[in-house]
């Protein structure tokens, strides 16, 4: 029989080229999305690809609640609920004085506790079945942080902290958890998926020229951008497995030595570096 996977935010970016990449490799595809009106183009090319046949679409926001209860409520539908990519998000720029609480609690409505609602609903079904994989879709932002970015960069540490929770405590019923920490690739997080904190748009703000800085390092740094697709293979790979004997999957140029070089230089080295590559 062939197994199931469930992606959310597959209207786009990672979400879509796993959804068709996992049809592709014979599993059968539920793509969550928010807005269902996507839904013809990603036919579309569903179709080019010959897996229509193996996909089904879902409307799915994970911040409302009764969104979430049709989507728990589906499940039941389904043969087996085998793989979890939680893969919805989007980025939220901002400097921690100018970042609203409410834009802070949104970033986290969606990236943090709307990936608690889906898993919540998905667990169950896990655990009778005595198997599963949860797959998160984090960043090297979870591990490192980066100013001017702190609603995105906390989101996403707190899902590594409740990740490695997750992992523990549902590995006896056969259930195993992995995070993927991409690095930069060029996928719309930073074009579509991206907001900024509304003081921090404004002329009058004290950290302008910080901002500046910033957005010209992340714009001079887009032609080392990776193939989305390598994230995606990743993706199909762990699904594949048999068994996820790691917890973390750090993918992309310069991720796993930037993470090496943060846990063994001292925080005044790691923090002048940073001043001195964007010129503050």
């Amino acid at each position: 029989m062939n197994k199931t996977a469930i992606v959310t935010g597959a209207s786009s970016g990672f979400g879509l080229l796993a959804t068709i990449e996992l049809a592709k490799n014979g599993f059968l595809v539920l793509a969550t999305m928010r807005n269902l009106q996507n839904k013809d183009t990603i036919k579309e090319l569903c179709k080019q690809e010959k897996v229509l046949s193996r996909i089904s679409f879902l409307q799915l926001d994970v911040t409302d609640h009764k969104s979430i209860e049709n989507f728990a409520s589906h499940l039941i539908q389904l043969p087996s609920v085998d793989i979890l990519i939680n893969n919805a998000g989007f980025a939220l720029g901002g400097f921690c004085e100018e970042t609203s609480i409410l834009e802070y609690q949104e970033q986290f409505h969606t990236n943090f506790f709307g990936l608690i609602s889906v898993t919540q609903a998905v667990l169950p079904h896990m655990r009778k079945q005595q198997s599963g994989k949860i797959i998160n879709i984090s960043s090297i932002s979870g591990k490192i942080g980066f100013p001017g970015l702190s609603p995105y960069v906390a989101s996403k540490h707190a899902l590594e902290g409740w990740s490695e929770c997750l992992r523990l405590e549902v590995k006896p019923f056969g259930i195993d958890v992995a995070i993927i920490e991409p690095g930069s690739f060029q996928t719309n997080i930073w074009t579509k998926g991206k907001k900024i904190a509304k003081k921090s748009t404004l002329v009058s703000s004290p950290y302008t020229s910080y901002m500046k800085a910033i957005e010209k390092e992340l714009e001079s740094g887009k032609s080392n951008y990776g193939n989305p697709k390598e994230v995606v293979q990743l993706m199909v790979n762990l699904c594949s497995k048999k068994e996820l004997t790691k917890l973390r999957y750090p993918i992309g140029k310069g991720v796993k030595s930037s993470l090496f070089l943060k846990n063994i230089i001292p925080w005044t080295i790691w923090e002048r570096i940073f001043h001195k590559r964007l010129n503050v």
